[in-house]
């Protein structure tokens, strides 16, 4: 008999469920807290409960499979290490193109010349002698390099080239955009290997955490690692392609959907402890995103699950809003880590700050927050940068890190960079406020509530009589902003809608007056045509209200708060391989093979060893992702026109996928 471990890390919680394979059963599941510092102490937590749970023996699991959102998160919030973009063959402007500077937040591009044409023919010569010198220079700075040459997916001579010398230079990982994806546009390529080394460390770290623990329990077994597009790969793998994580729980989670429900169509809504993820389910299938997929305002070209994911989640940052008289609240992106939960760790220093804020009228601008040390690398820190750090040597009040204003701006990049954490109020202490949790301490959320409903909004008056009237407040706006994610998903679903802002349409004066049911002059009645799935461990403290509030059914199942670690053991492996077929004359048509460019004297000959060549490549892969009993399929995308009555040769592109079930202990 074999069992299957599934394990989830997200921002907040580590999940675990055992799986009977034959009889497709949960037989014991369990959760603990992302252990930030040292990822093994919450997955080993959670692991020994849910074997624990399920009355099996290390020695029998046969499959352990891991999803995660840490990755997603980080992209969100804007954190990850600092890298180097070797930047090959481009011009300035290219850097300002598909949010290239954005993503790259300061951190050092080394520009040559070199590069390929469309055709794969060398544009300039790449100096390799110059290339060391800088990547030499940059020393300790940087904690891995991004390499992407124009036109690399016609001809990657020179990504590889590049990468050779920087990893005997340095030993440092390096990411190849032709690797990544084998599209074309340069600078979104570019960003993707950005995003993709910046991520490394952060992947790394998780699987070696996850593999230190089954080897110290005697689980001897496969794993396997969740895509974004729902496919399983080996950790070996995933190691060198983290970005290929960044929606991994998510489409965990809509594996796990489709396995707790056994639902046709329907959105699927998984609330985190960082982000709301929102999919559909369309006949049991979730859609791939044609365009990539897109997170923390990134379109990167990782093949993904169709996902809109919103900063949004449990741990939300509460921001409020001072502009007006009235006031607001507003929630996210950012994820803080709830006051509760520090108190868990931390009580003694957490209540005696709370109550020494609470003891004066006036609440300062740093009052309620604190501030927790993390690991990471520090290279390429300013002074001030690592004056403020090296004073954060455990969890403080944020105002006893900072000696002047100046150095708040210090504090905002050392948590961009995953350095520092801030913790602060968030919906999770609301709901312990209001009874809808009891995981944590709940008297330090009372305290940190109390002591936020005190300051005062444009008009001078307190944005709440106490605590309970503000954790609603936070719990409404939760639900507010939940159900624009939801319209918003299903607006731009909607074929009646294409080419229409989904966010504007989410957000309509009509919109709002249809879920009202408005009765006047104008009656209006609106409502969500499918049913929401909710996921995640807090979506029953929160999601009725969502479904009430879009007059739908809101299905809530059995075993909601584990579903991304169901999923990550449901999924099958599934590996691509993408190449093409040009013709640079009539009567010459061009392979553009992985050891380099292939002519032939006919299309069909070009197209026949090109396909050979990625069902090679794609079988391999998929063996490599642990797949076992493969499937291969093929397609070809030929592009021709009609010249004086006769079809003439434009472009193919053909596309191999090798599928298989995930190799199994035993």
């Amino acid at each position: 008999m074999a069992y299957f471990l599934g394990v989830d890390t997200g921002g907040t919680y580590t999940d675990a469920v055992i799986l009977d394979e034959a009889a497709n059963v949960v037989l014991g599941k369990a959760k603990a807290l992302t252990s930030r510092q040292d990822l093994a102490i919450g997955i080993g937590q959670a692991v020994d409960a849910a074997i624990a749970a399920a009355g099996v023996r290390p020695a029998d699991v046969a499959l352990v499979s891991l999803s995660t959102t840490l990755a997603t998160n980080a992209l969100v919030e804007g954190q990850g290490a600092r890298v180097a973009l070797v930047f090959i063959g481009f011009d300035d402007a290219d850097l300002t193109r598909a949010g290239l500077t954005e993503a790259l937040k300061g951190d050092p591009v080394v520009r040559l010349p070199g590069g390929h044409t469309h055709a794969g023919t060398e544009v300039a010569a790449l100096d390799l002698s110059l290339l060391e010198l800088m990547v030499r220079e940059l020393g300790d700075e940087v904690s891995g390099f991004a390499v992407a040459a124009q036109f690399a997916t016609r001809n990657p001579a020179h990504e590889v080239a590049a990468r050779d010398l920087i990893r005997r230079v340095t030993g440092r990982p390096v990411t190849c955009s032709h690797e990544l994806s084998a599209n074309l546009n340069g600078p979104k390529r570019a960003l993707t290997a950005v995003l993709n080394a910046r991520l490394i460390g952060m992947i790394d770290r998780l699987v070696a955490a996850c593999e230190r623990h089954l080897l110290q329990v005697g689980i001897d077994a496969p794993l396997m690692v969740v895509r974004g597009d729902g496919a399983l790969i080996s950790a070996a793998m995933v190691r060198e392609r983290p970005i290929e994580t960044i929606l991994s729980g998510p489409a965990a989670s809509i594996v796990g959907a489709r396995w707790l429900t056994g639902a046709q169509d329907a959105l699927v809504s998984d609330i985190g402890g960082t982000t709301t993820d929102v999919a559909l389910l369309r006949d049991g299938l979730p859609e791939i995103d044609p365009l990539g997929a897109r997170v923390g305002g990134f379109r990167t070209m990782v093949e993904a699950v169709a996902m809109r994911t919103t900063g949004l989640g449990g741990d939300s940052e509460v921001h409020l809003v001072t502009e007006g008289l009235k006031g607001g609240l507003r929630l996210g992106p950012r994820r803080l880590m709830p006051v509760s939960l520090l108190a868990v760790e931390h009580g003694p220093m957490v209540h005696a700050a709370l109550d020494r804020w609470l003891s004066s009228e006036a609440v300062g601008e740093m009052d309620g927050r604190f501030v927790v040390p993390m690991t990471g690398q520090r290279g390429g820190l300013n002074a001030r940068d690592l004056a403020v750090l090296d004073r954060i040597t455990a969890p403080m009040p944020m105002a006893n890190a900072l000696t002047s204003r100046l150095e708040v701006a210090a504090l905002e990049r050392l948590v961009a960079r995953g350095l520092v954490m801030i913790s602060g109020v968030t919906p999770s202490d609301a709901a312990h406020v209001l009874g809808r949790l009891d995981s944590w301490d709940g008297a330090a959320a009372e305290k940190a509530l109390r002591l936020i409903a005190r300051r005062r909004t444009g008009a001078g008056e307190r944005f709440a009589t106490g605590p309970e009237a503000f954790a609603q407040a936070v719990v409404d706006q939760l639900t507010r902003q939940t159900v624009d994610c939801l319209l918003e998903a299903a607006f731009g679903e909607d074929a009646a809608f294409a080419g229409e802002d989904p966010q504007a349409l989410a957000r309509h004066s009509l919109t709002t007056a249809g879920l009202g049911q408005h009765r006047g002059v104008v009656e209006v009645s609106l409502r969500l045509g499918v049913p929401v799935i909710g996921l995640g461990a807090s979506a029953p403290s929160y999601y009725g209200a969502v479904g009430e509030r879009l007059n739908c059914p809101m299905i809530l199942p059995a075993h909601a708060g584990v579903a991304n670690a169901i999923g990550a053991v449901a999924g099958q492996v599934s590996q691509r391989a993408t190449g093409i077929v040009t013709s640079p004359a009539e009567g010459r048509f061009v392979a553009h093979l992985a050891e380099g460019l292939q002519t032939f004297a006919s299309a069909e000959a070009a197209l026949a060893a090109l396909e050979a060549a990625l069902v090679a490549e794609a079988s391999a892969r998929a063996k490599a992702a642990g797949a076992v009993d493969l499937r291969v399929g093929v397609e070809r995308e030929v592009k021709e026109v009609e010249i004086e009555g006769r079809q003439m040769f434009i472009e193919a592109r053909v596309t191999a996928t090798a599928s298989g079930r995930p190799r199994v202990a035993r």
